[in-house]
């Protein structure tokens, strides 16, 4: 291979590691069988490790884009991809006891991760709308399969199904949207789409296209009215897919939605912006009370999910440099919150059994005290208590939009999150000043106590240095303004 070829490969070289290394795991995990599927699962671990070192000492500083235009490396592609690869590493460790004590440990399940994972990248890299969609559908059709992969359960089987058919719906959708911005502007790549509507403004049928395809992407993050499959979904899926399916490909969809509207679509800020407003505050209304009546913690997870998005939905809308900003700080604090809250949902277990109702965590503080701690840190931070994480990341958002004038939502913004508040806070209540339930089984395994330890310290004490990821998240953003 010349020098020159070798180049061109050199700001993929992740992705290229990464799509041999899920080879070799699979064999690995062929030839060993289902035995050795926690090996298999630290493996892929190790490999994901090493993917977000290629990831962060890649000699490629600048902003580089190759594989014939397909291809681009920023800051702002390396901030998500570290994200990305942290929420998939995090969510494989915690499921390792939880998929072995449910008996469905199989390698599959880990090489799974690792394609998903594989496509996330390929988004947040994303610099044509073909390589858009091929890492999309990389992503989805694992996840497709990791949904239903509990093939003795009713609930995880519907839920695969479900997700599989809406996911063909949005991608359908994201399709003709891309189809028609090919027709009207005689281009898929994101550097001749910016040219094409540098002057801000495009036919109508480009602007048709665009809602089209912000609709197929509003569905991977969830937004309010593409909502739909989420509680279902969240519910129905193992608990340890559903702590994997809030955290990487959400940071990942928000990541390549950022990418599309703020790169080849800037211009037509003044068109979307509208649309996302839209979005973001039928989001946050639905998150905040539509979660209130829940039984179920993991559908109360999945509503609050639909609201986070709302929020970050408002960086975004935002369309400057400190929204962006904003998103990015959103989406790390999210990630490793919702993290640590899966986590401690996974601990859920009386007598070897999973429990999922919310009234099991009655009076857990007097139990498991220090699992009430973290659940308690979690609970605060998603409400948005200072000083915790929480708090800052909204912070960020609201500040953005009163920056770009967007007071009315900045607003709803601060009045769903005061609402949501009450379920959040319900939870605290009911771990610490209600009638101990039956008390949850001790062994938590080790890997679990390191990441909750982890992921709540860092939710805790955020405010003492946030400097170096808001240092990264400025870093970032700055990728998406040039000027």
């Amino acid at each position: 291979m010349t020098s020159f070829e070798f180049s061109q490969i050199l700001p993929a070289l992740p992705e290229a590691f990464l799509a041999v290394a899920a080879m070799i795991v699979l064999m690995f995990g062929v030839f060993k069988g289902d035995s050795h599927s926690r090996a298999v699962g630290w493996l892929a671990v190790l490999v994901l490790a090493v993917t977000a070192a290629l990831v962060l000492g890649s000699p490629v500083k600048t902003t580089t884009v190759t594989l014939n235009g397909l291809f681009v490396l920023d800051s702002f592609a390396r901030f998500a991809k570290v994200l990305v690869i942290l929420g998939s590493a995090l969510a494989l460790i915690i499921s390792l006891g939880y998929v072995e004590r449910e008996k469905f440990a199989r390698p599959e399940y880990s090489v799974l991760f690792l394609l998903a994972t594989l496509g996330m990248l390929m988004m947040l890299s994303a610099n044509d709308l073909i390589s858009l969609y091929v890492g999309l559908e990389l992503q989805s059709l694992a996840l497709y399969v990791t949904a239903a992969i509990r093939r003795d359960s009713l609930r995880a089987t519907e839920a695969g199904l479900k997700y599989f058919v809406l996911g063909a719906l949005s991608s359908g959708m994201l399709l003709y949207g891309a189809s028609m911005i090919y027709g009207f502007a005689g281009t898929t790549t994101f550097v001749g789409l910016a040219k094409a509507f540098a002057g801000g403004e495009a036919p109508i049928g480009v602007i048709i296209g665009l809602a089209f395809v912000v609709a197929g992407l509003a569905f991977k993050i969830s937004a309010v009215p593409f909502h739909m499959w989420t509680p279902d979904v969240y519910e129905g899926a193992p608990t340890s897919v559903t702590a994997f399916f809030a955290t990487a490909p959400k940071v990942a969809a928000m990541g390549l939605l950022v990418r599309v509207l703020m790169g080849p679509f800037a211009e037509l800020a003044g068109q979307w912006q509208q649309i996302v407003v839209f979005l973001s505050v039928a989001s946050m209304l639905l998150g905040a009370f539509a979660a209130i009546n829940q039984t179920n913690i993991k559908r109360l997870m999945a509503y609050s999910s639909i609201g986070h998005v709302g929020y970050m939905l408002v960086g975004l809308a935002s369309a400057n440099e400190s929204g962006i900003r904003g998103v990015a700080v959103y989406l790390a604090i999210y990630l490793l919150a919702n993290i640590g809250t899966f986590a401690c949902i996974l601990c859920m277990r009386v007598r070897g059994t999973m429990v999922e109702d919310i009234s099991d965590l009655r009076g857990l503080s007097k139990t498991s005290p220090m699992l009430a701690l973290a659940f308690g840190i979690f609970m605060f931070s998603m409400a948005g208590i200072p000083p915790l994480a929480g708090f800052f990341a909204k912070l960020y958002v609201f500040m953005a939009a009163i920056e770009a004038k967007l007071f009315i939502l900045a607003i709803i913004g601060v009045l769903s999150s005061v609402v949501s508040a009450f379920y959040y806070l319900r939870i605290v209540k009911l771990i610490y000043f209600d009638e101990a339930a039956d008390p949850f089984d001790k062994a938590i395994g080790g890997e679990m106590r390191w990441v909750l330890a982890g992921t709540s310290a860092f939710t805790l004490l955020f405010f003492v240095w946030p400097a170096p990821l808001v240092t990264g998240a400025s870093w970032a953003a700055k990728a998406l303004f040039p000027g």
